[in-house]
């Protein structure tokens, strides 16, 4: 029991950290974190991920900019819903090592030292000390559980959301793209399940717009202001 107790645990962090710290902090700019806290998130993300933050930023910059047409890094409309649901990451590291898309999408995000000299320049590391840190708590049991956090952003987030949440679902608003709402309620991928209503106004940090819907990235974020380690943007 313990060891499910701790998987559910840190991969729910690990898509908390996505969304709101690369995602609706880092490429849309609508929340300011406190510099512990985005310096937790920003560990936590390399351990979990080994994700390069400017590189996912400029890769979903894009996607708004180019959404469902020539050029978005990772529309099932584009590459197929199937490719897009089980091989999203393929397509995300694909469109992260273009250089110049990186430059110019990428701009904005963190530059200090341990960005440069760790999380970027060591981007594998931080995925491999996850592992020691896993087997030392769990023995073998820990290969089991690090293979579910390496699938757990590949797979929730550049499949399901990247592809069922612009291919089917229930929309509150038209937008020039398939953009949809895949379930009301969503704790597994801390809000982003509500996809419409964030290509609807993606600068909002809330994603929930309606009484019945339920962001669990906004909770968190709600909590995290009320003890002033987070504020909205205005």
């Amino acid at each position: 029991m313990n060891i499910i107790i701790y998987t559910l645990v840190v991969t729910h962090i690990t898509i908390i950290c996505v969304t709101l710290f690369l995602h609706r902090a880092q490429a849309h700019r609508g929340i300011e974190f406190h510099p512990v806290l985005s310096h937790f998130m920003r560990a936590w993300l390399w351990l979990t991920t080994g994700m390069v933050t400017k590189q996912w930023v400029a890769v979903h910059r894009k996607h708004h900019r180019f959404t469902e047409q020539d050029g978005d890094p990772h529309s099932p409309h584009i590459y197929g819903i199937w490719r897009v649901l089980f091989k999203g990451a393929v397509l995300y590291h694909s469109a992260s090592k273009d250089a110049v898309m990186i430059a110019t999408y990428g701009q904005g995000t963190p530059n200090d030292w341990m960005e440069r000299n760790i999380y970027t320049a060591h981007s594998r590391l931080g995925i491999l000390l996850m592992l020691v840190i896993d087997l030392l708590l769990f023995g073998p049991w820990g290969l089991v559980v690090w293979g579910i956090q390496m699938i757990w952003i590949p797979f929730w987030a550049a499949g399901v959301i990247n592809g069922i949440g612009h291919w089917i679902g229930y929309r509150n608003g038209e937008t020039k793209d398939h953009s949809r709402n895949i379930v009301p309620w969503d704790i597994i991928v801390g809000g982003e399940c509500l996809h419409n209503n964030h290509h609807l106004d993606p600068a909002n940090p809330r994603l929930s717009r309606r009484w019945f819907e339920f962001d669990a990235g906004w909770m968190w974020l709600s909590l995290f202001r009320l003890v002033r380690l987070a504020k909205i943007r205005s």
